[in-house]
Protein backbone atom coordinates (compact mmCIF):
# COMPACT_ATOMS: atom_id res chain seq x y z
CA UNK A 1 0.00 0.00 0.00
CA UNK A 2 2.85 2.37 0.85
CA UNK A 3 4.47 1.71 -2.54
CA UNK A 4 1.21 2.66 -4.28
CA UNK A 5 1.00 5.86 -2.25
CA UNK A 6 4.59 6.80 -3.10
CA UNK A 7 3.98 6.08 -6.79
CA UNK A 8 0.86 8.25 -6.74
CA UNK A 9 2.77 11.07 -5.04
CA UNK A 10 5.59 10.83 -7.60
CA UNK A 11 3.18 10.98 -10.54
CA UNK A 12 1.33 13.91 -8.99
CA UNK A 13 4.59 15.78 -8.41
CA UNK A 14 5.63 15.17 -12.02
CA UNK A 15 2.29 16.52 -13.27
CA UNK A 16 2.57 19.61 -11.07
CA UNK A 17 6.12 20.21 -12.25
CA UNK A 18 5.16 20.07 -15.93
CA UNK A 19 2.24 22.42 -15.31
CA UNK A 20 4.50 24.81 -13.45
CA UNK A 21 7.01 24.93 -16.33
CA UNK A 22 4.23 25.70 -18.82
CA UNK A 23 2.81 28.47 -16.65
CA UNK A 24 6.06 30.19 -15.62
CA UNK A 25 5.33 33.31 -17.68
CA UNK A 26 1.53 33.34 -17.36
CA UNK A 27 0.11 36.23 -15.31
CA UNK A 28 -3.43 35.86 -13.89
CA UNK A 29 -5.83 38.73 -13.99
CA UNK A 30 -8.85 37.44 -12.09
CA UNK A 31 -7.42 34.90 -9.62
CA UNK A 32 -6.95 36.07 -6.04
CA UNK A 33 -4.11 33.67 -5.24
CA UNK A 34 -0.85 33.62 -7.18
CA UNK A 35 2.85 32.81 -6.71
CA UNK A 36 6.25 34.21 -7.57
CA UNK A 37 7.75 31.93 -10.23
CA UNK A 38 10.57 29.56 -9.28
CA UNK A 39 14.34 30.10 -9.57
CA UNK A 40 14.34 33.82 -8.85
CA UNK A 41 13.43 36.50 -6.41
CA UNK A 42 11.90 39.77 -7.46
CA UNK A 43 11.23 43.21 -6.04
CA UNK A 44 8.08 44.78 -4.70
CA UNK A 45 7.57 48.45 -5.54
CA UNK A 46 5.30 51.12 -4.20
CA UNK A 47 3.69 51.75 -7.63
CA UNK A 48 3.02 50.19 -11.02
CA UNK A 49 6.36 51.13 -12.54
CA UNK A 50 10.07 50.59 -12.09
CA UNK A 51 10.31 54.28 -11.27
CA UNK A 52 8.63 53.74 -7.92
CA UNK A 53 10.72 53.02 -4.84
CA UNK A 54 11.50 49.47 -3.72
CA UNK A 55 9.64 48.06 -0.75
CA UNK A 56 11.73 44.92 -0.56
CA UNK A 57 12.28 41.57 -2.28
CA UNK A 58 10.03 38.52 -2.52
CA UNK A 59 11.47 35.01 -2.62
CA UNK A 60 10.69 32.54 -5.38
CA UNK A 61 7.59 30.46 -4.78
CA UNK A 62 6.07 32.93 -2.31
CA UNK A 63 2.29 32.81 -2.20
CA UNK A 64 0.61 36.11 -3.02
CA UNK A 65 -2.85 37.60 -2.83
CA UNK A 66 -3.77 39.61 -5.92
CA UNK A 67 -5.33 42.95 -5.14
CA UNK A 68 -5.83 44.41 -8.64
CA UNK A 69 -5.79 43.66 -12.33
CA UNK A 70 -2.69 44.22 -14.44
CA UNK A 71 -1.60 47.82 -14.85
CA UNK A 72 1.41 48.90 -16.90
CA UNK A 73 2.81 45.36 -16.72
CA UNK A 74 2.51 45.27 -12.90
CA UNK A 75 0.08 43.65 -10.45
CA UNK A 76 -0.73 44.87 -6.97
CA UNK A 77 -0.27 42.06 -4.46
CA UNK A 78 -0.02 41.22 -0.78
CA UNK A 79 2.79 38.82 0.20
CA UNK A 80 3.08 36.33 3.06
CA UNK A 81 4.43 39.13 5.29
CA UNK A 82 1.25 41.20 4.76
CA UNK A 83 3.15 43.76 2.68
CA UNK A 84 1.24 45.39 -0.15
CA UNK A 85 2.96 46.58 -3.30
CA UNK A 86 3.41 46.15 -7.04
CA UNK A 87 5.28 43.29 -8.77
CA UNK A 88 5.96 42.78 -12.48
CA UNK A 89 3.22 40.52 -13.90
CA UNK A 90 5.70 38.37 -15.84
CA UNK A 91 7.15 37.10 -12.55
CA UNK A 92 3.75 35.94 -11.24
CA UNK A 93 2.07 32.64 -11.99
CA UNK A 94 -1.20 31.10 -10.92
CA UNK A 95 0.45 27.69 -10.44
CA UNK A 96 2.19 26.95 -7.16
CA UNK A 97 5.96 26.66 -7.47
CA UNK A 98 7.89 23.44 -7.08
CA UNK A 99 8.82 24.28 -3.51
CA UNK A 100 5.15 24.78 -2.60
CA UNK A 101 4.16 21.62 -4.44
CA UNK A 102 6.91 19.69 -2.69
CA UNK A 103 5.75 20.98 0.70
CA UNK A 104 2.13 20.08 -0.07
CA UNK A 105 3.06 16.60 -1.26
CA UNK A 106 5.34 16.10 1.75
CA UNK A 107 2.47 17.01 4.07
CA UNK A 108 0.14 14.65 2.23
CA UNK A 109 2.73 11.88 2.36
CA UNK A 110 3.25 12.42 6.10
CA UNK A 111 -0.50 12.25 6.64
CA UNK A 112 -0.74 9.02 4.62
CA UNK A 113 2.18 7.51 6.53
CA UNK A 114 0.53 8.41 9.85
CA UNK A 115 -2.72 6.81 8.70
CA UNK A 116 -0.78 3.73 7.57
CA UNK A 117 0.99 3.44 10.92
CA UNK A 118 -2.32 3.88 12.73
CA UNK A 119 -3.88 1.18 10.56
CA UNK A 120 -0.94 -1.14 11.29
CA UNK A 121 -1.45 -0.54 15.02
CA UNK A 122 -5.20 -1.12 14.81
CA UNK A 123 -4.95 -4.17 12.52
CA UNK A 124 -4.04 -6.72 15.25
CA UNK A 125 -6.85 -5.40 17.45
CA UNK A 126 -9.32 -5.67 14.57
CA UNK A 127 -8.10 -9.18 13.80
CA UNK A 128 -8.54 -10.19 17.45
CA UNK A 129 -12.04 -8.69 17.49
CA UNK A 130 -12.82 -10.57 14.29
CA UNK A 131 -11.71 -13.86 15.89
CA UNK A 132 -13.81 -13.14 19.00
CA UNK A 133 -16.87 -12.25 16.95
CA UNK A 134 -16.40 -15.37 14.82
CA UNK A 135 -16.24 -17.55 17.94
CA UNK A 136 -19.31 -15.84 19.41
CA UNK A 137 -21.14 -16.41 16.15
CA UNK A 138 -20.26 -20.11 16.24
CA UNK A 139 -21.42 -20.40 19.86
CA UNK A 140 -24.70 -18.66 19.08
CA UNK A 141 -25.23 -20.89 16.05
CA UNK A 142 -24.64 -23.97 18.22
CA UNK A 143 -27.08 -22.71 20.87
CA UNK A 144 -29.70 -21.94 18.23
CA UNK A 145 -29.28 -25.43 16.75
CA UNK A 146 -29.67 -27.00 20.20
CA UNK A 147 -32.77 -24.92 20.90
CA UNK A 148 -34.29 -25.92 17.57
CA UNK A 149 -33.60 -29.59 18.36
CA UNK A 150 -35.13 -29.22 21.84
CA UNK A 151 -38.21 -27.48 20.46
CA UNK A 152 -38.64 -30.19 17.83
CA UNK A 153 -38.34 -32.90 20.49
CA UNK A 154 -40.88 -31.13 22.72
CA UNK A 155 -43.25 -30.72 19.79
CA UNK A 156 -42.94 -34.42 18.90
CA UNK A 157 -43.44 -35.41 22.56
CA UNK A 158 -46.46 -33.15 22.83
CA UNK A 159 -48.01 -34.66 19.71
CA UNK A 160 -47.32 -38.17 21.01
CA UNK A 161 -48.85 -37.30 24.41
CA UNK A 162 -51.89 -35.77 22.76
CA UNK A 163 -52.39 -38.86 20.61
CA UNK A 164 -52.04 -41.12 23.65
CA UNK A 165 -54.55 -39.06 25.60
CA UNK A 166 -57.00 -39.25 22.72
CA UNK A 167 -56.60 -43.03 22.52
CA UNK A 168 -57.11 -43.30 26.27
CA UNK A 169 -60.25 -41.18 26.10
CA UNK A 170 -61.61 -43.32 23.29
CA UNK A 171 -60.77 -46.48 25.25
CA UNK A 172 -62.40 -45.17 28.42
CA UNK A 173 -65.42 -43.99 26.48
CA UNK A 174 -65.79 -47.35 24.78
CA UNK A 175 -65.41 -49.20 28.07
CA UNK A 176 -68.03 -47.00 29.75
CA UNK A 177 -70.39 -47.43 26.83
CA UNK A 178 -69.91 -51.19 26.87
CA UNK A 179 -70.39 -51.30 30.64
CA UNK A 180 -73.53 -49.21 30.37
CA UNK A 181 -74.86 -51.46 27.66
CA UNK A 182 -74.02 -54.55 29.69
CA UNK A 183 -75.71 -53.18 32.81
CA UNK A 184 -78.72 -52.19 30.72
CA UNK A 185 -79.05 -55.73 29.42
CA UNK A 186 -78.68 -57.22 32.89
CA UNK A 187 -81.25 -54.84 34.35
CA UNK A 188 -83.63 -55.63 31.53
CA UNK A 189 -83.25 -59.37 32.14
CA UNK A 190 -83.64 -58.98 35.91
CA UNK A 191 -86.73 -56.83 35.60
CA UNK A 192 -88.32 -59.15 33.08
CA UNK A 193 -87.78 -62.18 35.38
CA UNK A 194 -89.31 -60.34 38.29
CA UNK A 195 -92.38 -59.64 36.27
CA UNK A 196 -92.62 -63.32 35.37
CA UNK A 197 -92.29 -64.39 38.96
CA UNK A 198 -94.89 -61.91 40.04
CA UNK A 199 -97.20 -63.14 37.31
CA UNK A 200 -96.90 -66.76 38.51
CA UNK A 201 -97.58 -65.84 42.03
Amino acid sequence: MLKHCLLWLFLTASTFASQAEEAQTAAPTNAKTAYIIDNLYTFMRSGASKNYRLLGSIDAGTQLTLLSSEENGFLKVKDDKDREGWVEAKYITQTAGLHKQYQTLSDEMSSIQNELRQAQVELPQLQEQNVQLTNQNKQLFTQITQLKTTLEQERTLKQATSSKEKRQLLTYGGAIAFLGLFLGIILTIVLSRRKRYQGWA
